[in-house]
């Protein structure tokens, strides 16, 4: 089963503003990432999700996908965005692996691709 990797940022401001690892974390949903849809039908229910931070102090969470919601809005390229929502969500140690590298849309599919 592959691992869906994304970017979780912080954002200025409040902490809990829509895209931030935070409100990430709380929620239990990735809000509007665009996925290619040759790895869509590779991310089943139970795939694992990493939530990265690598932009001001980093940090990681793991957790289970339960699920991706197409939300209607593609960007210019054509790609859908999805909404991840994920559970048992866990902050681990910070490890940024270089199969993890994520593209330009802020996210990485790792594993059985």
């Amino acid at each position: 089963m592959a691992t869906l990797v994304i970017h979780a940022p912080y954002r200025r401001g409040k902490p809990e503003t829509p895209t931030s690892f935070e409100r990430f974390f709380k929620t239990g949903i990735g809000k509007g990432y665009a996925i290619y849809k040759k790895y869509i039908g590779k991310l089943p229910e139970g795939s694992k999700v990493v939530m990265l931070r690598n932009d001001k102090d980093k940090k990681r969470a793991e957790g289970v996908l339960v699920n991706l919601i197409g939300t209607g809005r593609y960007i210019p390229q054509g790609t859908q965005r999805y909404d991840v929502h994920f559970r048992d969500a866990k902050i681990v140690p910070y490890i940024y692996k270089l199969e993890e590298k994520l593209n330009r849309c802020g996210i990485a599919v790792v594993g059985d691709c």
